[in-house]
């Protein structure tokens, strides 16, 4: 892929999700027919808080919970805040993972900045949805384990708390090693991306969905981080299956650039094509350089191998009950959102 022209990073909420976009996720809602089995979209019952008599389980607090739920009781013996769950209410948590990592800080338009506000779509629909939202970011900095560079926002719920999930995306996402900046995002290691998901997978609690957004060009192989987020044991064994989520959805949002796709689609403004020719290519990943010379045949036989690893990427996600959508780095995010997930029952 080609590094991305310097292009102006956001810098405020409403640069990250545009008000008019913002209005029409107001009337939209995250769904799941896994943790609601049986359920046309829009089928969902109410979610009014504490109308069913039928008491069914505890889940601890999280900032925007009604506090006229709060089991007093149990706090009076734990000292923590616990809510009471009844069976009419559809308590749906919604985990939003982004790829930080060097390779989604490249392409025209650039892949990181295009999630970037594709996890603010998503996490501010959840939002206004009344379900608990989690944000993730791995990939780009940290040092000192196999899980650095791992930034967390803890659950949260409410419209007023857009403005905490769109802070978190803004100034966490482009980090340098040494913490928030603007610094270029790292490279990411299968050894990393594995950490980063098994700290995800252990998290999980209860039921919901997960939304990873990432190119999924991991050096090393996707499969076992994968494995471990579908609840696989993902080469761990039964550890690695004891942490892993039953009950809950995983969507996969493979997010390629135009120039991934077809390298001949990279133009240099003046009907010249840039991918051809004698080359010094340079992996953001690894850093490992290549002189190679780019002809249509060899094109198409880069072509053939990426559509070889898109069937074997659909195949993984597909006998592992998750979802897996490829979307272009140019794509328009309120299309996307409103539209296509939509028809792919992602959002109702």
């Amino acid at each position: 892929m080609l590094a991305s022209p310097a292009t102006r990073r956001p810098t405020t909420i409403d640069e990250l999700l545009p008000p008019q976009l913002a209005a029409a996720l107001d009337s939209v809602d995250v769904v799941s027919r896994r943790v609601f089995p049986g359920k046309l979209q829009g089928e969902r019952r109410s979610k009014a808080r504490g109308r069913s008599v039928e008491f069914e389980d505890f889940r601890p607090y999280v900032p925007g919970d009604d506090l006229r739920h709060v089991d007093w009781n149990v706090f009076a013996r734990l000292d923590r805040f616990f809510i009471k769950i009844f069976q009419e209410e559809q308590d749906l948590a919604v985990h939003v993972v982004l790829d930080a990592s060097a390779s989604m800080d490249a392409g025209n338009p650039n892949k990181l900045l295009f999630a970037q506000r594709l996890a603010m779509a998503l996490g501010y629909a959840a939002l206004v949805g009344n379900n608990r939202v989690a944000a993730w970011i791995f990939g780009g900095g940290g040092s000192g384990g196999a899980s650095a560079g791992l930034r967390v926002m803890e659950a949260v719920r409410g419209r007023r708390a857009a403005q905490q999930l769109g802070r978190f995306l803004i100034d966490r996402t482009f980090v340098s090693a040494t913490g928030p900046g603007r610094a270029a995002p790292g490279a990411l290691g299968a050894g990393e991306f594995n950490a980063a998901i098994r700290a995800i997978a252990r998290s999980r609690t209860g039921r919901g969905v997960v939304v990873l957004i990432s190119d999924l060009l991991i050096p090393g192989g996707y499969e076992e981080g994968l494995a471990l987020l579908s609840g696989g044991a993902g080469g761990g064994g039964a550890a690695g299956a004891a942490i892993g989520g039953g009950g809950w959805d995983v969507l996969l949002m493979q997010t390629l650039a135009p120039g991934e796709l077809d390298p001949l689609a990279e133009t240099d403004g003046e009907g010249g094509r840039i991918m051809l020719g004698d080359l010094r290519l340079t992996d953001v990943e690894t850093g490992r350089t290549a002189e190679v010379t780019l002809t249509p045949e060899l094109v198409e036989r880069y072509k053939a191998r990426l559509a070889e690893y898109q069937r074997r990427l659909e195949h993984f996600a597909a006998a592992r009950g998750m979802t897996r959508m490829v979307v272009r780095s140019d794509a328009d995010v309120a299309r996307l959102v409103l539209d296509d997930l939509r028809r792919r029952g992602v959002l109702a």
